[in-house]
Formats: C-alpha cells, structure tokens, sequence
C-alpha cells in the first residue's frame, strides 16, 4: 500500500487559496455597494441576491434575462496586465442585448474563474463590472469567483455576465412593430467591444506578428493593445432616452455582435421586411481595416466578424427621426442614419462603395 505523506495536505496546496478568495471579496465590497439601487434588499454575502421590483412603476412587469461574456478579448487584457475595463465590456455585452427589447436593466451578476485567486486582479476586474453597472443604473446584485487549479493557469481568468431587466408587456420592442419606411439609425462603436478578437489576435498578433505595445498602425498613437481593449460603448442609456420618447416612435433594435450586421440585423425584422443599409454613411475605425490588410481578409468575412465600425441599429418611423436623433445624441451619442426598411424577403442588403471608407469613429 502506498504509505501517506508526513505533511498534512491543504486546500491551498493543492491550488485554492480561501484567505485570497476572502480578502478579494473584502476588496469588492465597496465596489458593489457603489451600484446598489433602492430596490436591493440585504447586502454582500447573502446566499442570493434580493431585488424588489417596482410594481408602481410597472403595471404589467416583464422580466427580461441576458447572458454573455468577453470571449477572447481576456486573453488580450492578460497579455497586458490591464483589468480595469474588460469589465466594462462584459456588462455592454448583455445589458445593450436588453434594450434591444425596450427593457431597463435592473441588476447583474458576474462569475469569474480563474487558475488562483489574485486579489488584486480581481479587484480591478469587478471595478469594471462595477463601473459598467453605475453608467447603466444597474444593480452588481451579486457573483462569483471559482479557483480552477488544474483546469486555468495562474493569472488566466473568464469572465461572465447574467443581466435581467424589465419592460412594460405593451412597450415591448421587436419585429412585430417594424413598419415599410422605418429608418435605420446606426450608433457608431470606436472598436471591436467584444466580438471577432479570435480573428483579430491570429491576424495581428501570430500572423503579422505585431507586439502588443507596438503602434496600431503606421502613424498611430495608439498602441495594438490600447485598439484591443478600448472598452465598449454602452448603448443603453441613450437608446433608453430615445425609447421613453413617444414621439421618437422607436420600433426596434438591433445589438451589432457575433455574425456582425448581416447576422444581427435581421433578427428585428419581420418576414417580407428588408433592411438596406448603405455603406459609406458611417467611418470604420482604422483598426477593422488593418485587420483586413495584415489578414487579407475578404470583405464577405469581414461583415460576418467585426461590427465594422456600427455597434447597434435603431429602428424609428420617419415621422419620428428628427426626435429619436435629438435623444440619442442627448445621451453623449453620435447616431447617424444608415438606411431604411423595405419590401423583400427578411434579411440585409448593403449598398454603396464596395470598400469600406477608413476613419476613426472616436
């Protein structure tokens, strides 16, 4: 028989370090209570999160849950050492899903794991998701931090969201009131928020073999770094402001992620409707274009990867354009009319130049 060890084995030795786990909660404490909003009852440390709605407010609640996360964009804040807008994007990445629905986000949970428990890395992490929720009005109700010893080195982490919101049953925005003649409003995004990274770190980084701290491209004073983890904008205040108009007539919106605008557009719109979105409207960031050169990356790729410059499209009546522009650009926005809706079959169609315009969106 194999005779046991003369030392007394421990949870810490074997790669999960509860004092490290406790102080980093510590650590997040005020992070937490700086979102915290009217409804949240009980505090950190309960074994839920408790949130009241607001029956008053809401005649007819409808709750409205997102999950996402930032995919290999951690990768990225790992190489640099910077953790302290990542966060950020996590909590764009679900609640502007939300809105997409006409929903208000109310409150939101995080889940990190991670090879070993560094507080001060998770600190600065929840700082993001923290600041994220503030931008939002969004409660950080609750979270985890699992240590995966054997599963994640040391210093490697993912980082998850889960968001619920609420919207009234007859302000529900979707296909179902998408009309012939709507307009499209696109919200400009400076980056790639959270999306197409895999493609972007092949391309940039093993492909051409570009540093981190080099410049993004020739001429730029952004570093490649500071282009991957510029964080997202968050669209939902704006979009909110512009929905609470009755007169900006929003009818629906669409989140501009994975499978890029030929992917996204078509899920807020109703069979027979169109969208054609005329290219050359808006800039795109210089960064999609390098991407494109540096990969030699085909047009039809790029519009299936990247939002290329459009991080989401707001879909208004013509009669309430002039309004919902006003209100979007009220909430520090820079929208600008892309395109229209149409007869035809569900799906996009992009008109204009065949080669994207350069620019910078920032």
């Amino acid at each position: 028989m194999t005779e046991p060890t003369s030392t007394s084995a421990t949870y810490a030795g074997a790669g999960v370090d509860i004092d490290a786990g406790e102080e980093a909660v510590d650590r997040i404490r005020p992070l937490v209570a700086s979102t915290l909003r009217p409804e949240v009852l009980g505090g950190l440390g309960d074994f839920g999160g408790l949130f009241a709605v607001d029956t008053e407010k809401y005649s007819q609640p409808v709750l409205v849950a997102c999950t996402d996360g930032v995919g290999t964009k951690a990768l990225i804040a790992q190489a640099c050492g910077r953790y302290d807008t990542i966060g950020i994007d996590l909590v764009a990445m679900c609640v502007d899903d939300l809105v997409c629905q006409g929903a208000e986000p109310l409150f939101f949970l995080d889940y990190i794991s991670t090879g070993a428990v560094d507080p001060t890395q998770m600190t600065e992490l929840v700082a993001g998701v923290a600041d994220g929720c503030r931008q939002v009005g969004a409660a950080l109700l609750g979270g985890e931090m699992a240590e995966h010893a054997g599963v994640m080195k040391p210093g490697e982490f993912d980082l998850v969201g889960f968001a619920v919101g609420v919207v009234e049953r007859e302000k529900i925005l979707g296909s179902g009131r998408v009309r012939d003649g709507d307009i499209l409003i696109g919200l400009p995004s400076p980056g790639l928020r959270s999306n197409g990274y895999t493609l972007a770190r092949h391309v940039l980084l093993e492909r051409a073999g570009l540093a981190l701290d080099a410049p993004a491209w020739q001429g730029a004073t952004t570093s490649v770094a500071d282009e991957l983890l510029l964080p997202s904008v968050l669209y939902t205040p704006a979009v909110l402001s512009a929905i609470a108009d009755a007169d900006a007539d929003v009818h629906a919106v669409a989140h501009i992620t994975g499978g890029g605008i030929p992917g996204n557009l078509p899920r807020a719109l109703p069979d027979g409707l169109r969208a054609v979105v005329e290219r050359g409207t808006w800039a795109v960031p210089q960064i999609f274009a390098e991407v494109q050169r540096l990969g030699k990356v085909e047009d039809e790729e790029m519009l299936r990867v990247f939002n290329l410059g459009l991080g989401m499209v707001v879909m208004v009546s013509a009669d309430g354009i002039d309004v919902a522009l006003e209100a979007l650009r009220g909430g520090g926005l820079d929208p600008v009319v892309v395109g229209r809706v149409g007869p035809g079959p569900r799906g996009v169609d992009l008109v204009g130049p065949e080669l994207w315009g350069s620019g910078d969106a920032r």
